[in-house]
């Protein structure tokens, strides 16, 4: 007798396990499903969304990193340009102080392009970075064969003008959507608001958003 209920019970348990295979899924299990993965989206959103943010952040970094290392080049190659008191007269280029730095091949050769007030030589706009400026090579002048042997040719032509580029572009800021910056003369304080437009000294960005780490982007 016992046998007899046990074999009922399992074909019961089994014609109930085909009927639900068969029909798919209850109602239930549907709505506990939907409600499992309504979850899992919501929790994905804001991940993804810091994802996002990330990585515009890691690109405004980099266009900072970009502007600020082609300012800090032509700063450099200035060193030498131009004889003291002759800002905005083109003197030509002198004997290179002991203080120049080993990374300037070149030396700027266009003092116009320096206000009287620009005294550091910082550059004298964003858009100069990427015209370009008229530069000779730094250092003593050698034969091409004496600097690179028979058969071989020198990097700067003396017959010609060289011009230099520092910048390919502007890069556009992630949060802007714009090629525009909020830039700061070498004389004016971290935090000032207008440029006085003596020259180009640091950059930031013209967002006022926070970032993730609860910093703002215009104080990067």
């Amino acid at each position: 007798m016992c046998l007899a209920v046990s074999e009922n019970r399992r074909r019961l348990l089994m014609s109930v396990r085909v009927f639900r295979i068969q029909n798919g899924f209850s109602l239930l299990e549907l709505i506990a499903t939907i409600t499992v993965l309504a979850i899992l989206v919501m929790a994905s959103v804001p991940l993804l969304q810091n994802s996002i943010r990330r990585q515009k952040e890691e690109r405004l970094r980099e266009a900072l990193r970009e502007m600020r290392l082609a300012i800090d080049e032509f700063h450099r190659d200035t060193i030498g340009s131009c004889l003291s008191g002759t800002i905005g007269i083109n003197a030509g280029p002198v004997p290179v102080p002991s203080t120049s730095d080993p990374r300037s091949r070149v030396v700027i050769d266009d003092c116009e392009i320096f206000k009287a007030t620009n005294l550091d030589r910082f550059p004298p706009s964003l858009d100069i970075l990427v015209e370009g400026v008229r530069v000779k090579p730094r250092g003593l002048k050698l034969k091409p064969k004496e600097v690179f042997g028979e058969g071989e040719s020198t990097v700067f032509d003396e017959t010609k003008d060289l011009k230099k580029n520092y910048l390919r572009e502007i890069p556009f800021d992630p949060f802007t959507g714009k090629q525009e910056w909020r830039l700061r003369s070498s004389y004016q304080e971290k935090g000032s608001e207008t440029w006085d437009d003596i020259n180009v000294f640091d950059v930031r960005s013209l967002s006022d958003e926070e970032a993730l780490n609860g910093e703002k982007y215009r104080d990067w």
